[in-house]
């Protein structure tokens, strides 16, 4: 029985041709009993081959499929050594499986992003229980050649006796029969046996096009300056048995020797068992210690007692955490966020965790599960059978902080973050196929003009002619084609946005682990998807700018206003913040600055919390796709009765009015609805899913409107309500994440009413966020009738401040940070030094030791007006100190003339700026102007004269 155990797949990345479920796929209808994915210093690949392994055998026992075999998954690796050795490795166990790992993360940490430097004394170390096909030399590729190659591969053969066989791979050269004489006689020299593999890195020949591709990219050449590189043929593909028979003509036993090397690899990814940190202490068990941590929160959050029924909720969510033993986990999450506040960072859950009260009661959200109509087993069920995922949002500026602290508590063998696989979509296909096949730049532009955001690279052929460009051209029409097979592949690994896996032993023998291009950061190869069909625990450390800003908003109002607010104590529905709201005026409120949201706000006009909720789920690409945003008007309007076409659903879709708007609807729809069970509906969820790359709500369309008839509900109906939850493949929110973000919607929004003042001054410290540059932020405070001061030496430090006005209320003086080009620690010199503050600009060089440089910044910023020098005074007075290679102040014996005059520069009458030319200085300065609006200097010439403007149109 033959069993392929060499196959490299496009983790292998812009080598490998095939995706690794491809390669499962084509392995079942060839019939091969074992398949091993073995890509280069890497197991990325592997999770996705065990998952379509596990597909097509589940498809079989359902009899939805008849393969000629259910192929088993050989994990595996081609290792790549630094002393020229080239190797297949497949651990027999666990144990091996572990020591891979251990062994691919010391190569890969000890090299760049992306490289691994391994060597054969780390196979030595790492290499035992594993079966080892050492691959010949290629003299011409290595340094020394065979005579090299000879004294490592007999070394290896003493370390490893009977672990180590000698592969043969075709060539398809015509010299492969003499060839395979010449190897079987080398392993036998060598005291191995020889093993055939056709070694692919396709699963079907039709991939040889794309093959070349990925080489002219990963050569930066044209295809058709590829020469030899380019693949000579089609033939080095995933081959049948009685193929390699065929092929290995002579030397069949290398043939069946494959299949009783796989038949010792038992290993399999089922096997591994993740274990979550047991975060016990003192003797307490972790379950003793969550429920004394939440009955503790549960009276934090209600001071005058819990009601019944939130008690209720939070007994049967702890029996359930109980029951599938996931205590630790919350206690990790709840470690984590303790951390964040004991060091003042403000931080939230989000996403499916707001529906539970247990995490409301330990601070790991700040919304309480009574709002709205979420269930737990949202979040966490018994059904699904994998654990729960919480998401916590923490302030920007900060997050590197929790960061360090996750690494420091856990170590980095046991904690690090999930990898994001970076696939060829829409326009970077567009640009790398089409420079790799030799389009010109104008070409590729034209094409990329085409596509829009991560759509993918498909343009209709009456575009093409639209832009200029001939359908019919060959090369144009292949580059089109190629560029749409290559959509979906892998181009390279970085890090996910803040998805850290944690583990109890060490998660180095889990899964490798490697450097990430921040410094710093240490990340795992597989991706969210992938741990999440292992059932890994994942914790999101996320970063939101809005937290930044509210933290930096309650620390200004504690100072100078003398009242401590947080996220949880603010002022719930006040009037007057949802008045502004409907008024549109919402410019920096979280989710609601949009000018979609701006636009929609007054036609909502909320007036409740449930309102906001409502609002940041309303507008997104998925409501308003499947027609929800109009309906839910007309209705909450009144201008159209609502209806519910049964009771049931009456019961979910109450309180939208009929109209379904989170994913929780969409999935009880499903059940209540079409009759779909629990766990298809749960399928149909992660169809749903904000992110998911290959999602197709679409294919669950014949069942839901089958379904929907055979409960009684008319066609139309059914497809209305099939149309609206296809949006939410685009983006779709869950109600409970919808209900977080409202709670930071109502918070900024509440400053911004109260607090103008502090508000701008929070979000101009918090910048880069949000929709609107500083120019906007500083012109709507003053629409508020905050008090702007400009940048000022004697004034300003490096953030922005308030200041009292004189009024009884607080003015905004702009900071350094404002000024384009000047460094933060150069400004803090300035506030260091300032004393009773600076005389001349000459007194500022000599004190804070800015260099001229420096001062000429400062100077064009306007930052000396204070002074009475104007910007052209400044300005000269700075170039009077000297060029810009002199940084530091002279030594107080050479500051005169050697007569002890003092050094005078001539008076000068510098000519005054104009407005127009003041308020175009400020903006190269500092991105605004407290000036008049640039239009203001027009306003004349734009304005018609009296007798046109009175001409009827």
């Amino acid at each position: 029985m033959f069993a392929e155990l060499d196959a490299t797949s496009n983790f292998t990345f812009l080598t490998g041709a095939s995706h690794p479920e491809e390669y499962m796929a084509r392995a079942a209808e060839l019939g091969l009993a074992a398949l091993a994915i073995a890509d280069e210093n890497t197991v990325a690949g592997i999770v996705r081959a065990h998952v379509a392994a596990r597909e097509i055998a589940r498809a079989a026992g359902r009899g939805e499929a008849a393969p000629k075999a259910l192929p088993r998954l050989l994990p595996a690796t081609r290792l790549v050594l630094t002393d020229g050795l080239s190797l297949t490795l497949l651990p027999r166990d666990r144990a091996a499986w572990g020591r891979l790992c251990r062994m691919l993360s010391a190569g890969r940490l000890r090299a760049a992003k992306g490289a691994c430097r391994l060597g054969l004394d780390d196979l030595m170390d790492w290499g035992d229980g594993a079966e080892l096909l050492l691959h010949p030399p290629q003299a011409p590729r290595l340094q020394g050649g065979a005579v090299a190659w000879r004294p490592q591969a007999d070394r290896l053969t003493r370390r490893f006796p009977g672990a180590v066989a000698l592969a043969m791979a075709p060539a398809y050269d015509g010299d492969d029969a003499a060839r395979f004489d010449r190897l079987a006689a080398l392993a036998a020299d060598l005291g191995l046996d020889p093993v055939a593999t056709a070694s692919p890195i396709l699963h079907h020949g039709r991939r040889r096009r794309l093959a070349d591709v990925l080489t002219a990219i990963r050569t930066g050449t044209r295809v058709d300056a590829l020469g030899r590189a380019a693949l000579a043929n089609a033939e080095c593909r995933l081959r049948s048995e009685p193929e390699m028979l065929r092929l290995f003509r002579g030397h069949e036993a290398a043939v069946h020797r494959a299949g009783e090397i796989a038949g010792r690899c038992g290993f399999s990814l089922d096997e591994l068992r993740y274990e979550y940190p047991s975060e016990c202490s003192d003797g307490e068990t972790a379950p003793r210690r969550l429920a004394r941590l939440a009955e503790a929160g549960l009276a934090w959050r209600y001071p005058q007692g819990a009601p019944n029924r939130v008690r209720a909720m939070m007994d049967h969510e702890l029996a359930l955490i109980g029951k599938l033993g996931y205590e630790p986990y919350f206690l990790t999450v709840n470690e984590i966020v303790a951390f964040a506040r004991s060091r003042g960072i403000l931080c939230q859950g989000r996403g499916s965790a707001a529906n539970s009260v247990t995490c409301y009661a330990l601070g790991i959200t700040s919304v309480s599960p009574e709002i709205g109509t979420m269930v737990f087993e949202r979040f966490v069920s018994e059904a699904r059978d994998e654990p729960p995922d919480i998401d916590v949002d923490f302030e920007h500026e900060r997050r590197e902080e929790v960061i360090q602290h996750i690494y420091g508590r856990y170590g980095r063998h046991r904690a690090g973050l999930c990898a994001t696989v970076i696939h060829y979509r829409g326009k970077r296909a567009i640009r790398e196929v089409g420079r790799a096949m030799g389009l010109s730049e104008d070409t590729l532009a034209a094409l990329s003009s085409q596509v829009w955001g991560w759509g993918s690279g498909r343009i209709a052929p009456e575009r093409l002619t639209e832009i200029g460009l001939d359908p019919a051209d060959p090369r144009l029409r292949r580059t089109l084609e190629l560029i749409e097979e290559i959509q979906g592949f892998p181009r390279h690994l970085s890090q996910h946005v803040g998805g850290f896996v944690i583990t109890e032993g060490r998660l180095d023998e889990l899964v490798p682990i490697e450097n990430a291009t921040m410094e710093g950061r240490t990340v795992i190869c597989w991706d969210k998807d992938d741990i999440d069909a292992l059932g890994i625990l994942k914790v999101d450390v996320l970063a939101l700018g809005m937290l930044t800003c509210l933290r930096k908003a309650f620390d200004l109002i504690d100072g100078h206003h003398g009242r401590r607010f947080d996220l949880a104590t603010l002022p719930a529905e006040d009037p007057a913040t949802y008045d502004m709201l409907c008024k549109a005026d919402s410019l920096g409120v979280f989710q609601v600055e949009s000018r979609a949201q701006m636009n929609f706000l007054p036609r909502m006009r909320p007036r409740s919390f449930y309102d906001l909720v409502i609002q940041v789920a309303i507008i997104r690409p998925g409501p308003i796709q499947g027609d929800m945003v109009h309906p839910y008007l007309r209705r909450r309007n009144r201008e159209e009765e609502v209806r519910f076409p049964s009771d049931a659903l009456g019961q979910v879709l109450g309180k939208t009015l009929g109209v379904p708007l989170f994913q929780e609807q969409a999935m009880q729809i499903a059940i209540l609805g079409a009759g779909f069970s629990p766990e298809e509906a749960d399928r149909l969820r992660r169809s749903l899913a904000t992110f998911k790359k290959h999602g197709n709500v679409s294919a669950f369309r014949d069942r839901f409107l089958a379904g929907m008839a055979a409960n009684g509900y008319e066609a139309e109906f059914a497809e209305r309500c099939f149309s609206q939850i296809e949006g939410f493949g685009s983006y779709g929110f869950p109600e409970s994440h919808a209900a977080s973000f409202a709670l930071l919607v109502y918070a900024s929004a509440w400053i911004k009413r109260h607090h103008p003042a502090v508000f701008a001054c929070a979000l101009l410290n918090s910048q880069p966020m949000g929709f609107y540059a500083p120019a906007q932020i500083v012109r709507d405070a003053r629409a508020h009738g905050v008090e702007l001061r400009p940048v000022c030496v004697n004034a300003s430090r490096w953030d922005n401040a308030l200041e009292p006005d004189g009024r009884g209320g607080l003015a905004l003086r702009l900071g350094f940070r404002q000024v384009r080009g000047l460094p933060e620690d150069e400004a803090a010199w300035i506030a260091a030094a300032r004393g009773n503050g600076y005389a001349s600009v000459e007194d500022l060089w000599r004190r804070a030791g800015l260099g001229p440089g420096l001062l000429t910044v400062l100077a064009e910023a306007d930052a000396f007006a204070a002074l009475g020098l104007g910007r052209r005074e400044a300005l000269w007075a700075a170039r009077a100190l000297g060029g810009p290679e002199r940084v530091a102040a002279p030594l107080p014996l050479f500051a005169r003339d050697l007569d002890g005059e003092g050094r005078a520069e001539p008076a000068v009458a510098l000519p005054a700026m104009t407005e127009g030319e003041e308020i175009v200085e400020d903006y190269l300065a500092l991105h605004l102007t407290l000036r008049a609006h640039p239009v203001a200097l027009l306003r004349k010439r734009l304005t018609p004269p009296h007798s046109l403007a009175r001409l009827p149109l």
